[in-house]
């Protein structure tokens, strides 16, 4: 008879001093007018440690060109900070400002312009066996600049949004186009699509984490990270001890589709 047993191995890890986390995602949602949007501010913590620690007490606030100043106010106890009356404008740049632990943080970045989607198709022979459920949409780039994309899909299949990033590099001025396929979409089951216009330094940034999250590095589930993804923003009083996250401003297009 062979017996076998199962001891949980609890590794003893360093755990680094915490570190500012920034979620500062400014997107315009196409027929809305943008008034109304959040950052979120957290910190690092030990692997172990089920619960994500969040900050209060933080200054924030965005400034535009002109020197107009956006603040956002914690709801209290959240770590969420909420503006209420932000302006977005395609093409102005804004500043970022978080002043928290008597350091602070600065990011800039500029509001990008986003195509509407045109239309949504659906293959049933999709996939690499063409076995799979795939969901297909379009949009037209503009001819007259460089752009780039994030795309992210939201679907029920999935324990989590699935993204992934384009440019228009061999596509500039022609139709373009982003999918997902699933072996268990069904009938009836929604995929949320969200298409996104962002800077090419977001673009780059977002590759690394998603090549990252795809084990793009080649390796298994204990493959290091190849390159750290360093955000945009700068601590003022101290950048050894920069803030993790980024700061974006992009417009954005939405559509759900059912499955057929």
């Amino acid at each position: 008879m062979f017996i076998a047993c199962e001891d949980v191995v609890d590794i003893d890890l360093d755990t680094a001093a915490p570190r500012l986390v920034v979620e500062a995602s400014i997107d315009w949602v196409k027929g809305t007018d943008g008034s109304e949007q959040t950052i979120r501010l957290t910190t690092t913590t030990g692997y172990y440690e089920e619960e994500v620690p969040i900050v209060s007490g933080a200054v924030v606030y965005i400034t535009n060109s002109s020197n107009t100043v956006f603040n956002f106010i914690e709801d209290m106890g959240t770590g969420n900070y909420i503006c209420a009356d932000f302006e977005p404008i395609i093409g102005e740049t804004y500043q970022l400002t978080i002043e928290y632990n008597g350091e602070t943080h600065t990011a800039t970045e500029t509001l990008y312009a986003v195509p509407e989607i045109s239309s949504v198709v659906q293959d049933d022979e999709g996939g690499f066996l063409n076995e799979d459920i795939e969901v297909r949409f379009f949009f037209q780039d503009n001819p007259n600049e460089d752009n780039y994309y994030l795309i992210r899909f939201d679907t029920e299949v999935l324990p989590y949004p699935d993204y992934d990033v384009l440019d228009d590099e061999f596509f500039q001025g022609n139709e373009m186009f982003s999918f997902i396929d699933n072996e268990d979409f069904e009938t009836g089951q929604e995929v949320g699509i969200q298409l996104y216009g962002i800077s090419q330094r977001y673009y780059n940034y977002m590759s690394i984490l998603i090549a990252t999250a795809e084990g793009g590095a080649g390796g298994g589930p204990f493959q290091t990270v190849p390159v750290a993804a360093r955000g945009n923003l700068t601590n003022q009083n101290n950048p050894d001890n920069y803030a993790y996250g980024y700061f974006r401003l992009t417009e954005v297009d939405t559509t759900l589709y059912t499955i057929q």
